[in-house]
């Protein structure tokens, strides 16, 4: 979800439903755990995100980011405590993970937010239902802020043939050289920082998306498959499929060079109720309601059965 915050987006595709790339895969390893990944017992992740403080949370296997560097304004600050968690005002005994960031246009009173759990994930569904908003909850309007849902694994070189990472990320006020509303779905294969380049398919669908939402995202079969409250946003394969092991990632961030010309604070939210993923299936919207109901009417608030590789494979929460 780390698209480089200085430079334009250069590969939106015209064709919003199914655009697909036509080349061949690359010829890389596939990072797989050491237990068989097609065990006949589900491998789930499913967060509720019912805590009281984040101590709980990180005991669950997330981390709260603390690590500077990009995206987002140079030299901003990622802090802990810009995660916490509220009462859901719709379901009573419902809680609800929120992540605040913050600008007043200046990088030393600049906080950003980002979570990130352990790196074992590749192929299979991730959905998450998540809150988007159009407007700070105080302050002047109009920052171009990012606010996402994404899986990602560390680039270890740049031009990294093994690099993946999948997006969902919502702009209220434009960004990357497009102006207005808009939700972005992109399948990167690789990047470089420095001189910018990318690889990487995307699409997007202009348009407010204030609100509760569920987000999927399909993993199989060399196709990625992106759905929005069960609508498809875009299918991606090809050379864009991930080739290995990548963690579960929320960030809230302010494009840099895109925040308006005021010096009075803002406050942004992102608010998510649960996270969910299953390894190696290919399920529908449908049937992760169904899957997420199931779980909630057992007072199953977490549970994590997908296999890591052993040795567990670094998982940093930088980028």
């Amino acid at each position: 979800m780390r698209k480089p915050l200085y430079l334009a987006v250069i590969a939106i595709l015209p064709n919003l439903f199914f655009a697909e790339h036509f080349c061949a895969p690359a010829q890389s390893k596939v990072e797989t755990p050491v237990a068989s990944q097609k065990s006949s017992t589900p491998q789930v992740l499913f967060d509720d995100f019912n805590y009281s403080n984040s101590k709980k949370m990180v005991n669950h296997g997330w981390i709260i980011r603390t690590a500077d560097g990009w995206p987002g304004m140079p030299g901003a600050k990622w802090l802990t405590k810009s995660v916490s968690f509220i009462s859901d005002t719709e379901t009573s005994g419902n809680r609800i993970l929120r992540m605040t960031s913050s600008t007043d246009g200046t990088s030393a009173n600049t906080i950003q937010t980002q979570i990130c759990h352990e790196r074992k994930y590749r192929e299979g569904t991730y959905a998450a239902r998540v809150h988007f908003t159009d407007q700070p909850v105080s302050g002047p309007a109009g920052d171009q802020i990012v606010q996402s849902f994404y899986t990602i694994s560390p680039q270890k070189a740049p031009m990294d043939p093994d690099y993946s990472e999948l997006d969902f990320e919502y702009l209220p006020n434009g960004g990357w050289g497009e102006t207005g509303t808009m939700i972005y779905a992109t399948s990167w294969f690789t990047f470089r920082l420095e001189p910018w380049f990318q690889d990487n398919m995307s699409n997007h669908v202009p348009g407010s998306q204030a609100g509760w939402h569920t987000l999927v995202t399909q993993v199989a079969d060399g196709k990625v498959k992106y759905f929005v409250d069960g609508k498809i946003l875009a299918e991606h394969g090809g050379k864009f499929y991930p080739r290995v092991l990548m963690s579960i990632n929320f960030n809230l961030w302010f494009i840099r060079d895109g925040t308006i010309a005021s010096r009075d604070k803002r406050e942004y939210q992102e608010d998510i109720d649960w996270v969910f993923h299953q390894a190696n299936a290919v399920l529908s919207p449908v049937e992760i309601d169904s899957a997420i109901d199931s779980l909630r009417r057992k007072s199953i608030r977490y549970k994590d059965t997908v296999t890591a590789p052993i040795p567990a494979l670094e998982s940093p929460c930088n980028f």
